[in-house]
């Protein structure tokens, strides 16, 4: 990632965001108008980085933000502001970070937008894994960046860890990473098979043990079902290559080629085809050596044989009372006796060769047969090594091929009997399904009551089809709503409004909380429509679930934002130089945070009525946190 840039405050002053850790303030008692400003103190440090967190944003040339660096805390964290100041464009960068869609439309005019961001995550992450498959290294610290770039074309490139990856894998990896909730980002629950997913994760481990073993039962019957039907429906054709595939066979167990008998054949045929010329320089070598030790080559007029000149050269230095000189002998006397030993190997060469033009026959007859085997089985450059794997392979696939009724029979009853394992399996995980869709209601239910939906009643809907079934049981799963009393269930994406579906997901992210693995959760203005109590509420739920994960939530309710670890402001101003609007984005603390909150609140952020009422919410979140 590149250094920070600071962003930019009107008069060309510089501003960084607030830091990421104890950047909020909380008052710890209930003041009254009067309490002065050293009774605000930071909000302590309360979530492990267990899963991981995104410690940094940058965002560049994206809507109506510049460039500004974000430095993300610990649990939750708030971005407030005026309407239209561009605080959605926050989500916005990291949905786009996240292997998001690229909108060119959202490119300022300088023509390219950024994002990149700096992930925090545990050793045993299984992002490592992913990231590293894909070429992507950790920087100095240990984190992992990302980073995603946007041309006013269209153009879109993604980078992780340094290397340049595809952005689907940028998205594969967001899936483990990032939840992104509001009210136009509900994907995730209303996919059918999203609700399948979240009833399976609360229904426990020893449920999502038992699913496992039906997916791999179901694909073991997938696989028998589909053999059966291809061996039945295409009988001639398979029964035609297993002809083809026998032939071959015949012809090369006829042969019975051994591994490495054709590099043996040819140095065989070599040593045959020059017998005579071996044997004549092997003769050279031992007279050589050793002189005419049979006689048959008329010993007189030879020259002296190196055995006889080395020995003859010993004697005379081991004659001397000269130590370096007797040490000598000794080395000329062990190369006497290595001559001697290389003699004795070349008659045994000698004795071994054999230039009968029979044999030489029969070796080049072998040979071409071997050649001939392998120019119909074998690839270029293979040899002898590839027609004995292409025998291996052909005996594999003739076990494949078998069409006869003997084969059948046994696959069929192969095939019955893991259907047979599938519908119990199925029997068991529709049970455990439908054991858990009561609890997991009520209790999505409860935490709807206290997010202003009291009247809204969830439920599931397991529909099973025991004679069709799926890669993950049989059962179709829908998570239904009745707004209120009286309507009919219906899917929750349609029966709840976008504010109503984005507090449904809250109640259902809360209900796991501590069980969802994604360490980042997002949720964009999840609160509208929502005040009074409700909306405490709602910041109440995303404080516990900010235990557990990193949340960073667009609001724009004092209630919610007073439950924050860290609090971001967006401010937007005319950059008159560029004559565009410019936004930056503040981190808030101490009475900042207090002025804030009163603007939130009454729309002034000077207003003392407005202060006073920041301070008592202020003292009733950090009082609500510490009974969490």
């Amino acid at each position: 990632m590149a250094p920070r840039t600071p962003t930019r405050e009107r008069g060309g002053r510089t501003r960084r965001t607030a830091p990421a850790d104890g950047a909020a303030a909380e008052v710890q008692a209930a003041p009254d108008a009067g309490t002065a400003p050293d009774a605000i103190a930071p909000a302590p440090d309360r979530t492990p980085d267990v899963r991981g967190r995104l410690s940094e944003l940058r965002i560049r040339g994206l809507g109506a933000i510049d460039d500004v660096t974000l430095e993300l805390g610990r649990g939750l964290t708030v971005v407030t502001g005026e309407t239209g100041a561009g605080k959605t464009m926050v989500v916005t960068g990291l949905t786009l970070l996240f292997g998001g869609r690229a909108d060119p439309g959202r490119v300022r005019a300088t023509g390219r937008a950024g994002v990149e961001g700096r992930l925090e995550l545990p050793a045993d992450s299984p992002v490592w894994a992913r990231a590293a498959e894909a070429g992507a290294e950790p920087d100095e610290d240990g984190s992992l960046i990302l980073a995603r770039t946007v041309s006013a074309e269209g153009r879109s490139r993604a980078h992780l860890g340094g290397r340049s990856v595809p952005v689907g894998v940028v998205a594969e990896l967001a899936e483990g990473l990032l939840a992104v909730h509001g009210q136009s980002d509900q994907l995730r629950l209303s996919r059918p098979a999203e609700q399948r997913s979240a009833l399976d994760r609360y229904a426990g481990p020893e449920h999502l043990r038992l699913l496992a073993g039906y997916r791999t039962a179901y694909a073991t019957w997938r696989e028998l079902s589909a053999d059966l039907d291809r061996r039945r429906s295409q009988a001639r054709e398979l029964a035609q290559a297993a002809d083809v595939l026998r032939h071959g066979l015949e012809e090369i167990e006829g042969l019975t080629p051994e591994p490495g008998e054709d590099e043996a054949l040819d140095a065989q045929a070599k040593r045959l085809g020059d017998a005579d010329a071996l044997r004549a320089a092997v003769d050279e070598a031992r007279t050589a050596l050793v002189g005419d030790v049979t006689g048959d080559l008329g010993g007189e007029g030879l020259p002296q044989d190196a055995t006889a000149a080395l020995a003859t050269a010993e004697r005379a230095l081991a004659s001397t009372d000269d130590p370096a000189l007797v040490l000598l002998a000794r080395d000329l006397a062990d190369a006497v006796a290595v001559v001697s030993d290389v003699s004795v190997q070349l008659a045994g060469y000698v004795a071994d060769l054999d230039a009968d033009p029979a044999r030489l026959a029969e070796v080049l007859d072998r040979r071409a047969a071997l050649t001939a085997l392998v120019r119909k089985y074998a690839d270029p450059g293979e040899g002898l090594a590839g027609v004995l794997a292409w025998a291996d392979d052909a005996r594999e696939k003739l076990s494949a091929l078998d069409v006869s009724d003997e084969a059948l029979e046994a696959l069929a009853a192969a095939r019955d009997t893991a259907r047979a394992e599938v519908d119990d399996l199925a029997a068991r995980v529709s049970a455990g399904r439908r054991a858990a869709a009561d609890g997991f209601a009520t209790a999505v239910g409860r935490e709807l009551a206290g997010l202003a939906m009291k009247s809204a009643r969830v439920s599931f809907s397991v529909d099973s089809h025991p004679d069709e079934p799926g890669p993950e049981g049989v059962d179709e799963v829908a998570l239904l709503m009745a707004a209120h009393p009286g309507a009919p269930p219906r899917p929750v994406h349609r029966g709840a409004s976008g504010g109503e579906l984005s507090r449904v997901m809250l109640a259902i992210e809360v209900v796991f909380a501590g069980a969802d693995p994604v360490p980042v959760m997002v949720f964009d203005e999840v609160d509208a429509g929502v005040g009074g109590q409700a909306a405490g509420e709602i910041g109440r739920r995303l404080a516990r679930l900010a235990r557990e994960h990193q949340v960073v939530v667009v609001t724009h309710l004092a209630q919610v934002a007073a439950f924050a670890d860290t609090h971001l402001v967006v401010d937007k101003s005319p950059d008159t130089a560029a004559g565009v609007t410019a936004t930056d984005i503040r981190g808030v603390a101490g009475e900042d945070r207090v002025r804030e909150l009163a603007r939130m609140l009454s729309g002034l952020a000077d207003s003392d009525t407005g202060q006073a009422h920041a301070r008592e919410l202020l003292a009733v979140a950090a009082s609500a946190r510490a009974e969490q």
